[in-house]
């Protein structure tokens, strides 16, 4: 899909000058993605609906935007007064709409039968930062989609999108009202659906084998609910130190995302 083209920006602002900070309002339906990565990947992004870029002149040298696109020179300063405190802008702060994710039936058809890229489901990960972080490690590792129930995920920030650095761009974030559901559909689909559990006998490379892999994992300390564990085919673990009782749930996930690819 395309998105339509815009004209060419207005690259010096309102009458020539910087546009204060507090003629615009971050409208609910809006998000502002701030910092380099975040801004450049959405700007590139043909699926975005951009809505107005603030940029300092010096930064906005740097990147390439779309034509039509409204832009507003400032200082960084009044960049600062658009974003949360002590949000890194870099320069760039631009305001859309936030992303249509995908369908779960869209991500799961006509999948080639060679094809063994991981689909990643989150239980319970609520904190914006490891979500952001997870579509990072998700995009380096090529999964397939990262999938999460919409009452219990974070929606699309600023925070979110800094901490995936451009990733949010890449992967396919798909939000289902069922999990359990979502995990059946996904099962008929030919993925071996893999619980993270650290109670589990087998490890994680035991289990893979020569699957599609579905990785379920559950929010720190208190794990996948037990209506996902039914849900699952197996539960897995990771080998990991006796010293270390757990992982960060978005460590958990670069990991078993490596050992699905590593697979050969």
């Amino acid at each position: 899909m395309r998105q339509q083209k815009r004209h060419s920006p207005d690259r010096s602002g309102q009458n020539g000058r910087p546009s204060p900070a507090g003629r615009s309002t971050n409208r609910p339906n809006l998000v502002r993605l701030y910092g380099r990565h975040p801004v450049t990947a959405a700007l590139a992004n043909p699926e975005r609906r951009l809505v107005r870029l603030y940029a300092t002149r010096e930064a906005l040298a740097e990147v390439e935007t779309p034509p039509k696109l409204d832009v507003r020179l400032m200082d960084s300063q009044e960049l600062k007064r658009l974003v949360p405190e002590g949000a890194p802008t870099q320069g760039l702060v631009l305001e859309t709409h936030p992303l249509d994710g995908p369908a779960l039936f869209d991500v799961l058809q006509n999948i080639p039968a060679e094809d063994r890229r991981p689909i990643l489901v989150l239980d319970q990960v609520t904190d914006p930062h490891n979500i952001g972080a997870i579509l990072r490690s998700a995009a380096a590792f090529d999964a397939r989609a990262v999938v999460t129930q919409d009452r219990h995920a974070p929606p699309e920030t600023g925070a979110l999108a800094k901490s995936a650095s451009g990733c949010l761009e890449l992967v396919p974030w798909v939000r289902v009202v069922n999990l359990a559901r979502a995990l059946d559909d996904i099962a008929e689909a030919g993925f071996w659906r893999i619980g993270m559990d650290g109670r589990a006998e087998r490890s994680l490379s035991q289990v893979l084998g020569t699957s599609r892999p579905c990785l379920v994992l559950g929010a720190e300390g208190e794990g996948m609910r037990p209506n996902v564990v039914e849900h699952c085919d197996e539960l897995a673990k990771l080998p990991i130190s006796g010293r270390v009782e757990s992982l960060n749930v978005s460590n958990a996930a670069a990991i078993a995302l490596y050992a699905a690819a590593a697979r050969g």
